[in-house]
């Protein structure tokens, strides 16, 4: 079975005006094309979907059954031929922890203020779930804290983000400049195995500090800061992330013997995704984000 929504058209055309030639002039067809369109679709059906009486035509009871759910499937095709004319959209954004906690917000904030019919989700997960979504489409777009080497995806520098190491105010090593022995002697809290703020942190700090003492992995850098404000350990966290903490002295920045530490966020696609008018508009806003921000 085939039917046509100019099939669907024809029956409420018909049904309303009551006369196939009334109908034809308002869809702008011949009264023997409304006639055929109709014999076809009762055909299709398997039943009569109107009773003819002398030149007019009634629905019967099985073309009243027909007739919400036809105006139905008609509002739905207009709908679908309208969607794109405004700013409507459902978009999908994967974002790494930081990025999603605290960058994410502000930037769909200001997208939605500029495009108010426009719906997005974001998911937010480590840096390795993240590029697995985008690579299998699972999200339009991602943005990410560490590097992205998978071959069918696109990886675009976005910001910089500035790490600091931080401790509980009355931590030993915040009594002065700390040397290398005692950074590597502290006990250190990190972030789990496929976070991108770790393989940053290990990056950043092997140059520099071969070896130190993991006493800690947490799943999320608002564990890590109350771990390190309770006195549990020290860490490597985003300036953005603590920086509330720091600003109410819950935590402190040790003054460490080490260059700034600074790495580059990243925006990802596949390859092959094609880029809707209001995914591309998501996209230029995050873009612009850097300018827009500093």
């Amino acid at each position: 079975m085939r039917l046509t929504l100019r099939q669907l058209d024809v029956m409420v055309a018909v049904a309303r005006s009551g006369s196939t030639t009334e109908a034809g002039r308002q869809l702008s067809m011949s009264q023997s094309a409304v006639s055929a369109a109709l014999g076809e679709l009762e055909s299709q059906l398997g039943t009569r979907l109107f009773d003819r009486i002398g030149k007019r035509v009634v629905l019967n009871d099985a073309g009243r059954l027909l007739l919400p759910r036809a105006l139905a499937m008609l509002d739905l095709s207009h709908d679908l031929e309208t969607l794109f004319d405004g700013d409507a959209a459902a978009l999908r954004i994967g974002a790494s922890t930081t990025v999603g906690n605290y960058i994410m917000p502000a930037v769909l904030g200001a997208y939605q203020r500029a495009w108010p019919q426009a719906q997005v989700e974001l998911e937010v997960g480590n840096t390795h779930d993240v590029i697995q979504a985008v690579a299998d489409y699972r999200v339009d777009l991602g943005y990410i804290e560490g590097a992205c080497h998978h071959p069918d995806i696109e990886s675009h520098p976005w910001l910089r983000d500035r790490l600091v190491v931080v401790a509980a105010p009355d931590h030993q090593l915040t009594r002065g400049e700390v040397g290398i022995e005692e950074l590597a002697k502290a006990r250190w809290i990190q972030r789990e195995a496929g976070s991108g703020t770790r393989e940053t942190m290990e990056a950043l700090l092997m140059p520099h500090l071969p070896r130190y003492t993991i006493g800690m992995n947490l799943g999320n850098a608002e564990a890590i800061k109350r771990a390190v404000a309770e006195g549990l350990g020290i860490s490597c966290l985003p300036l953005r992330v603590v920086q509330n903490m720091l600003d109410c002295r819950q935590l402190v920045r040790i003054d460490a013997c080490l260059p700034p530490l600074e790495r580059t966020l990243y925006r990802i696609h596949a390859r092959r995704k094609a880029f809707s008018p209001a995914l591309q508009r998501f996209d230029d806003l995050c873009a612009a984000w850097p300018q827009a921000t500093h």
